[in-house]
């Protein structure tokens, strides 16, 4: 199995994954990504100054994909 490291990036830097998750294929550590993303985005959605945030995904080998979350729209008020 490939072990495969989740390094997020948001406007204030990269933090880098130092262990990783063991996973038989790409494709299942691109539903990690998705799945990690997603409850990044939640945490996100509740303030107030909403960030572009990303999933970098790599193995021992290099980089492999991003999955990213962009913020985008106009600003509503209630």
């Amino acid at each position: 199995m490939t072990r495969y490291y989740f390094d997020i990036r948001d406007s204030t830097g990269l933090y880098p994954d130092e262990e990783g998750l063991e996973f038989p294929t790409q494709r299942e550590a691109e539903v990690e990504a998705a799945e990690t993303l997603a409850g990044l985005a939640r945490d996100l959605a509740s303030l107030d100054e909403r960030q572009d945030v990303a999933v970098e995904v790599r193995t021992d080998s290099g980089s492999l994909f991003q999955a990213a979350f962009i913020f985008s729209g106009n600003r509503t008020t209630q």
